[in-house]
């Protein structure tokens, strides 16, 4: 199974900033999605061709992602659905809810979500690009906040299948997950109304490149929502990890609110500032059945969970706002 990406060709084509890129797209997604790169992409397919055939009566991104209801599968088709989406674990972003199964991930990103909501921009009607997104949870919600058309991107194509299983039952949707890095976006697209980059910066060996490219994508007067690491400690405090922070090797740059704000206002933002942060704890990010990898629990200290095993502050996540 190939995930149709013509309706948003063809929407992309009527948006003058956004025709040229409409035409290199189909370039880039062939080789995202190339099997030759991605060996374990034919299971994946595969496992979307064996997706039992539902119908759900209803959908609601707006209270969560939820698409249809138990009264519309038999509990074998229930556990034919599983298997399937089984197929593509780990599931990372979430949770779903399917036909009465409860998909429930590693992240409950609907707490991050509850989180922002209230600080951001209005969606309605807007354009939205979602960069790092994972399997497209979030553009989801962004759609059930009135977003017009939300693109997600992430250079993984197991997300990208995930994205289409919820898609398979979803319909027809002005919503897209491209297998794409953010580097491979144009410079100086200047089009989308709001650009959302959570959990990429400090994955970024460059932060300032990072700001400029996404300052990049945003039309004059768009808003940027960027969620990040970041460290205690006042203006000019940076944890740059030699090694590992929290198991993952590559984290670079893991700045205080602060200077996160410092740097957002240095990279040509306007009216930057720090609306929420939270410390991430083992019931937001957590293994789980449909995540049976390590999580955060294993990734601190078990005689000191402030710490990370490395001896690193625990986690800390900032939601940052800022004007284009």
């Amino acid at each position: 199974m190939t995930p149709d990406y013509k309706p948003l060709l063809d929407a992309l084509a009527r948006i003058p900033r956004l025709r040229g890129w409409a035409q290199q797209l189909p370039t880039q997604i062939a080789a995202g999605l190339s099997p030759a790169r991605w060996g374990d992409l034919p299971a994946w397919q595969e496992a979307l061709e064996r997706l039992p055939a539902l119908r759900p009566a209803t959908l609601d991104f707006g209270a969560g992602v939820r698409i249809g209801s138990a009264e519309d599968a038999t509990d074998a088709e229930r556990e034919a659905l599983r298997g399937a989406l089984m197929a593509l674990h780990p599931w990372r972003k979430g949770p779903f809810e399917l036909f009465g199964l409860h998909l429930d991930s590693e992240w409950r990103s609907d707490w991050k979500w509850q989180r922002l909501a209230p600080h951001i921009d209005d969606l309605d009607g807007r354009l939205v690009l979602d960069v790092g997104c994972g399997n497209g949870y979030y553009c989801l919600r962004m759609l059930g906040a009135g977003a017009r058309r939300v693109i997600g991107i992430d250079p993984s194509p197991r997300f990208v299948m995930q994205f289409e299983a919820m898609r398979r039952y979803a319909g027809a949707l002005p919503a897209d997950v491209l297998p794409l890095g953010v580097e491979q976006l144009p410079s100086g697209l200047a089009a989308f109304d709001t650009v959302f980059s959570m959990g990429v910066f400090y994955h970024r060996r460059s932060p300032f490149d990072h700001l400029r490219e996404l300052r990049e994508l945003l039309r004059p007067g768009g808003q940027l929502v960027l969620e990040t690491l970041v460290m205690e400690g006042g203006a000019g405090q940076v944890l740059v990890p030699e090694g590992r922070y929290a198991r993952m090797p590559n984290v670079w740059f893991l700045p205080d609110p602060d200077s996160l704000v410092s740097w957002l206002r240095k990279a040509g933002f306007a009216a930057p500032r720090v609306v929420d942060i939270t410390p991430t704890t083992t019931a937001e990010q957590r293994r789980t059945p449909w995540m049976h990898f390590e999580s955060l629990a294993d990734f601190l200290d078990p005689l000191n969970p402030a710490r990370t095993c490395e001896g690193h502050p625990a986690p800390r996540r900032a939601i940052a706002l800022a004007g284009a």
